[in-house]
């Protein structure tokens, strides 16, 4: 629960006591915190709980005469300027400006956490996310899954988790004897050799481009090399190409996991060991089997294929095993659609193993369509990510995959993503910050040396909506973690953008006739750019100062 709505909560509740004593309600064990909503009409104020609702059965009265009783008690309380009740039953707040101001002169005083909550200090989380395989250049898919990733780290430090950023690599199996070979081939043609490459094979320019400089660093010494020398060079040039890219993205890996450990230290026998000893593991036309459907799952899988090589599901298992006996509170992958089927029967299978599986969680994202004509296909049939970042920069790529929810495909609108103007809600978010940087160079010779923070009298409706919006901070990173949604952040950043621009337009901030609401509302902006450059900052997106 965020700071504002907890403290929303407790008042309302402490209302309720209030109104138990005088007898207005009878006595009943009161909830931890009240739910609150922000109402769908804007005349029923700033939030509105359906608890009056909710307990119309268990206290055999009318809602309304619930939510009137709690109204009775709630009504003088000063931090609300006005307290109504709406059929059928809503009780319904609206957030005095007296208030506001006090709320708003806090967060000067408390600076960039003001919004930060602690619900969860002490508690230990890793996020896995893009775990590519090191077979090719990272897609706009990858960035998208980096992105959600990286800014919901972002988001579960905020609330007090120490965060683990993990990368797991698919190093092991058949793609990685292909991808050596494939190196191989377009080494062998780089010397001139009539060779050519099968259908199976990878096809991407890259490996033309690592072939080339194979030739110009080695000549024609690694001819006689095994296909494991070349997908050791591949994997290594790869990997590297894949850590750039998502450097550029300003996003840093804590863990390199690789999926062949998993099988060097013995922990995939050992699932199947434990699983055979259980009897949910049997083999069936030369593969083994996981016996799905007598811990709930929909149908069996096979867990080693007959020719000996393991599907997915099984070093999933034993990897996801090794995530809670690290000891981790929480654990979230986030993964592509494609995951989607086999997720169920990997938390089944860690469950077997006799594991906590409550603690993992999916942040599952949908795949990305790119809108625009005029970018450049440089690897293979595909956008790279490098592409697309060199094309419109990193701080749009990453406002736009956070755009919308993530279980939503998203279409990337590349000619918006060139606009400079209000069009393009980056440029609009970071043009907001820029003109509050200007504002506040130019309100220096009205306030010189004045570390005054008080705000006060700011009655205009501009100036309520955007102290309201700038308080939701706490709210959005609350709702980000508890829905492992962190595209609310983008909505967050627009709207608190959108009541600065409209509050910039309707009052004048630095007005020489009047220095004492020109200081009130200078401050009010000295708070709204602490706000901007917080979500920004979770974001992982500049804030610049001029634009």
């Amino acid at each position: 629960m965020s700071i504002l709505t907890k403290q929303i909560s407790e008042e309302i509740i402490n209302s309720i006591i209030l109104a138990q004593s005088d007898g207005l309600l009878p006595d009943f064990d009161l909830p931890d915190h009240i739910h609150l909503s922000n109402p769908k009409q804007i005349e029923w104020g700033d939030y509105s709980s359906a608890f009056p609702l909710q307990m119309s059965k268990q206290l055999s009265l009318s809602p309304i005469s619930i939510a009137e009783s709690i109204q009775k008690k709630l009504i003088s309380n000063t931090m609300f300027e006005n307290v109504t009740v709406s059929k059928p039953g809503f009780l319904n707040v609206t957030l005095s400006v007296d208030w506001l101001c006090a709320s708003v002169e806090a967060v000067l005083e408390k600076g960039s956490s003001f919004a930060d909550l602690q619900e969860f200090e002490g508690k230990e989380a890793q996020v896995e996310f893009v775990s590519a395989n090191p077979t090719g250049p990272l897609t706009v898919g990858h960035g998208r899954g980096g992105v959600i990733g990286d800014t919901l780290s972002n988001l579960l430090t905020s609330v007090g988790y120490k965060v683990t950023r993990e990368y797991y690599y698919n190093n092991a199996g058949r793609q990685m004897q292909i991808l050596g070979e494939s190196l191989r081939i377009r080494y062998l043609q780089s010397l001139g050799r009539d060779l050519s490459l099968s259908e199976h094979h990878y096809q991407g320019d890259y490996l033309v481009d690592l072939s080339t400089q194979l030739v110009d660093n080695y000549g024609d010494s690694l001819v006689e090399s095994h296909w494991k020398e070349f997908t050791k060079i591949a994997e290594e040039n790869i990997a590297s190409q894949q850590h750039s890219t998502l450097s550029d993205l300003n996003i840093v890996m804590d863990i390199l996991y690789n999926e062949q450990s998993l099988y060097e230290d013995g922990s995939v026998d050992n699932v199947i060991e434990i699983l055979k000893s259980k009897g949910l593991a049997y083999e069936k036309d030369g593969a083994l089997w996981f016996a799905l459907t007598i811990l709930g799952g929909s149908e069996d899988r096979v867990i080693v294929k007959s020719s000996g090589d393991p599907t997915y599901r099984l070093p999933d298992i034993s990897y996801h095993c090794n995530k809670l006996e690290r000891g981790f509170d929480l654990v979230v992958d986030v993964l592509g659609a494609d995951h989607k089927d086999s997720f169920p029967d990997v938390l089944l299978g860690v469950q077997a193993m006799g594991y906590d599986s409550t603690k993992i969680k999916l942040l599952m994202h949908q795949f990305v369509n790119i809108k625009g004509q005029r970018m450049s296909k440089r690897s293979g049939n595909y956008i790279t990510l490098d592409n697309l970042i060199e094309e419109v920069g990193a701080d749009v790529v990453r406002f736009f995959m956070l755009m919308r929810t993530s279980e939503s495909h998203l279409d990337f609108d590349v000619d918006l993503a060139r606009e400079q103007s209000e069009k393009n809600p980056v440029y609009y978010v970071q043009y907001a910050h820029a003109r509050i940087c200007s504002i506040l160079d130019r309100a220096e010779s009205i306030v010189a040396n004045d570390s005054d923070k008080v705000i006060i009298n700011l009655t205009h409706e501009s100036e309520r909506v955007l102290m309201r919006k700038l308080l939701e901070l706490s709210d959005t990173i609350d709702r980000s973690v508890r829905e492992l949604s962190p595209h609310y952040l983008t909505n967050y950043a627009r709207d608190l953008a959108s009541s600065f621009h409209a509050f910039y337009g309707a009052c004048k901030v630095l007005d020489v006739e009047n220095i004492q609401l020109s200081k009130s509302r200078i401050n009010l902006v000295k708070a709204v750019q602490i706000g901007l450059l917080r979500a920004l900052e979770l974001l992982g997106v500049t804030a610049p100062e001029s634009m």
